[in-house]
């Protein structure tokens, strides 16, 4: 074995432990947690603040944002009503699992029904990053174009749950839908999937209600 390997299989090592002490610790306090990845500009924070609109009064949310620089997502996430921290990588693309330890640390989990984690904008490291989260839900958007399970596939494979964002704009961009799912199917069968439009509201209620159910379901099951 190289000593490069072998460096690399001690550092995944080291962050899927920690990553189970997360997931510990957010079941030890009943919280539900969400990883959410996507590429730049798909639409994470704009789906989080219009998830956030439509669980208030229902749920207690705090978002975890992970960005390489500023606090641009995390102030949008508390001005829309969640509990939230900001992460900053100073230029890693990804979150680990020791900086949502981090961002733990600074939250009351015992006071949490939801845990939001938005993920660095990037469609290839965090794929190899668990987090001690619940479930993986990545964004899809369709000004991406429909290629994207090809170019990807190992985003793909690695998640629970599929949004397709700005669906509102298919009448107006070549994006061949059946293609895109046909890409997807090849790759994660049966993976739920939710087509939204955070412009038209369209596709958002019953995004809502998998979140809801979600969260119900770990109440009851601590699953």
């Amino acid at each position: 074995m190289s000593e490069r390997i072998r460096i690399v299989e001690d550092i995944m090592g080291a962050n899927d432990r920690l990553a189970a002490q997360n997931r510990a610790d957010l079941d030890a306090a009943g919280v539900f947690a969400i990883n959410l990845m996507a590429s730049p500009g798909a639409g994470k924070t704009s789906l989080i603040e219009k998830t956030l609109e439509k669980l208030a009064g229902s749920l207690r949310v705090a978002a975890v944002d992970g960005d390489i620089a500023t606090s641009i997502d995390a102030d949008r996430a508390a001005a829309a009503g969640a509990t939230a921290v900001q992460i900053n990588t100073g230029g890693d693309c990804h979150l680990d699992a020791v900086m949502l330890r981090q961002a733990l640390d600074q939250l009351e989990l015992d006071q949490l029904d939801l845990l939001i984690v938005e993920n660095v904008g990037n469609l290839i490291c965090p794929a190899s990053f668990q987090l001690g989260t619940h479930k993986s839900v990545l964004i899809a958007s369709v000004p991406e174009g429909d290629d994207k399970p090809y170019k990807y596939p190992t985003m793909y494979k690695g998640v629970d749950t599929l949004v397709i964002n700005k669906v509102d704009l298919l009448p107006y961009i070549k994006f061949n839908m059946d293609y895109f799912r046909q890409g997807v199917e090849l790759l994660n069968p049966n993976l739920e999937t939710f087509p939204v439009s955070c412009v038209t509201a369209e596709g958002l209620d019953e995004w809502v209600a998998w979140v809801m159910g979600n969260v119900e379901g770990f109440k009851q099951t601590g699953k």
